[in-house]
Order: C-alpha cells, then sequence, then structure tokens
C-alpha cells in the first residue's frame, strides 16, 4: 500500500463493480508516472496508448502513447483518504470535476478498453460538436472557416454554415474534411 495505508480495500484490476471510474488531469507527459504511483497504491487505473509513428535523428520508431494526452482513468471508492493521497502524487493536477469529482459511466470506460485492446486501428480524433467553430481542410472550400449547424443522416456528414456577407451558405461535408477551429 501506499502513504502508509494499511487494510484498506482497494479496487483490484478488472474488479471495478461497485466503485467508479473517475478522470485525472495530469500535467503534460506526467500520465505514465502516475498511472505507475496509482498502481503502487493499489488503484485500478487505465490509460489508453495508441502505437504511432515517431521520427528520430537516425531511424523511425513505433511508440505508444496515450489516447488522450495529459488524462487518465481511475477506478475507486473516492473516500477523502483517496481523494487527498491522489492530490499527493507528483503531476496530479486534478480530478475533473464540477465542485465535486465526477464519475464516468463504466460502459464509457468499458468501451474505450474494448478499442484499445481490439485488433482495429484507432486514432484519437477532434470532438466536434454543433456550435463549434470549424475549418474545411478538404475541396474547394479548403481554409475556409464555418460553424457547425448539425448532423445529417447516417454517414454523419456535417452541416458547416459559411458566412459571406452577412449570408449563410450551408454546405454538408464529411467529417473528417474539417477540424476545430479556435
Amino acid at each position: 500500500m501506499y502513504g502508509g495505508a494499511k487494510n484498506r480495500e482497494v479496487a483490484s484490476p478488472q474488479a471495478c463493480n461497485s466503485p467508479s471510474w473517475y478522470v485525472i488531469y495530469t500535467k503534460s507527459r506526467h500520465e505514465a508516472k502516475v498511472e505507475k504511483a496509482l498502481q503502487l497504491m493499489g488503484l485500478d487505473v487505465f490509460l489508453p496508448r495508441v502505437t504511432t509513428p515517431s521520427r528520430r535523428r537516425d531511424r523511425k520508431l513505433l511508440i505508444k502513447v496515450p489516447l488522450f494526452p495529459g488524462y487518465l482513468f481511475i477506478c475507486t471508492n473516492l473516500d477523502p483518504y483517496i481523494y487527498h493521497e491522489i492530490y499527493k502524487i507528483p503531476g496530479v493536477v486534478q480530478l475533473l470535476n464540477n465542485g465535486i469529482p465526477i464519475p464516468v459511466p463504466g460502459e464509457t470506460v468499458d468501451s474505450i478498453r474494448a478499442i484499445v485492446e481490439s485488433a482495429l486501428s484507432f486514432y484519437p480524433w477532434p470532438y466536434l460538436q454543433t456550435g463549434n467553430l470549424v475549418r474545411v481542410l478538404d475541396g474547394p472550400l479548403v481554409g475556409t472557416v464555418g460553424l457547425i449547424l448539425g448532423r445529417k443522416g447516417k454517414d454523419h456528414r456535417l452541416i458547416v454554415s459559411i458566412e459571406l456577407f452577412q449570408r449563410s451558405v450551408a454546405v454538408e461535408l464529411g467529417s473528417e474534411a474539417v477540424e476545430p477551429f479556435s
């Protein structure tokens, strides 16, 4: 156990039934250090990773990097002792919260775990939401900035409104043809 805790019941890996999943926000590139420290505490930690190519000076490598940089999942009964022990770990910034820590549905974590453990190819994707500004990456409108009005049809095509001299033009684009614009 960590920090002198004795006879404390913690969640074992893959057995997170009654405790809840929480998201920990870490300092940049501290995810693995925080993961290791939480595992030393005996807690169930999930840091989804994706394999990506990396170029070094003399060679190309495939490395595993966090799927969600700066974030990892922890499953625990978040009592005050565990809560404070988590915050003592170097690299931990905060538990995601809205005044109090917000649990993540177990189904969400199970889905992410299933994707990561599958043989399917996966990669991070920008979160696009109605009302977000996006820049068009492909086609005749490349470089144009517009607003997502909604989604249409089964193929999840975006309807992007592009303002021209106080007029709007709606165009349907695939989600792969745009990127978030800030």
